[in-house]
């Protein structure tokens, strides 16, 4: 979809495009009323300062509408508005030993006893052990900074869908 095509879009379609990019609804309406953007610069701005100025609870949300990393059976029942994008970040995952997944299994269960909520990191362009390395290294974190990191990895996930959305 191009911009122009995004900027003409009704809202309602408007708001099921800009949630596949972030499952915060307060961020998805607090977008919405952006449009149209004069261009993409814009958009990514408008996003960024969006997310960045949202509650941990509307980030919290957002976090819900990820699968675990490595769960690739749950891309395709709970996520299917987004599991094509969702299967190609992490695709690295598919191709992991099984002690690797075991690994990620059980570090993500830490994770979210922990946090109370899953590991989020953006996976795109990262191996399977990468992303293991980054979640045993993030597990020491106290909470205070911790939910500052994965809202920062939220938002270059955003980022990535918004650019996909724009390229579909």
């Amino acid at each position: 979809m191009t911009l122009p095509e995004l900027n003409a879009l009704p809202k309602p379609a408007l708001t099921e495009a800009l949630r596949k990019c972030c499952g915060s609804m307060a961020w998805v309406e607090s977008m919405t009323d952006i449009f149209p953007v004069p261009d993409k610069d814009a958009l990514f701005e408008q996003a960024a300062t969006i997310w960045y100025g949202l509650s941990e609870h509307d980030w919290r949300e957002a976090f819900t509408h990820h699968p675990k990393i490595g769960e690739i059976n749950s891309l395709k029942e709970k996520f299917a508005s987004t599991s094509a994008w969702a299967a190609g970040e992490q695709a690295a995952v598919q191709h992991s030993s099984q002690a690797v997944l075991e690994a990620l299994a059980e570090g993500n269960t830490r994770y979210e006893e922990k946090f109370g909520y899953i590991f989020i990191v953006c996976a795109t362009g990262k191996s399977a052990e990468e992303m293991l390395a980054l979640l045993q290294a993030r597990l020491p974190n106290e909470p205070d900074e911790e939910i500052k990191i994965a809202m920062g990895e939220q938002a270059k996930i955003t980022q990535i869908r918004l650019e996909k959305l724009l390229a579909t």
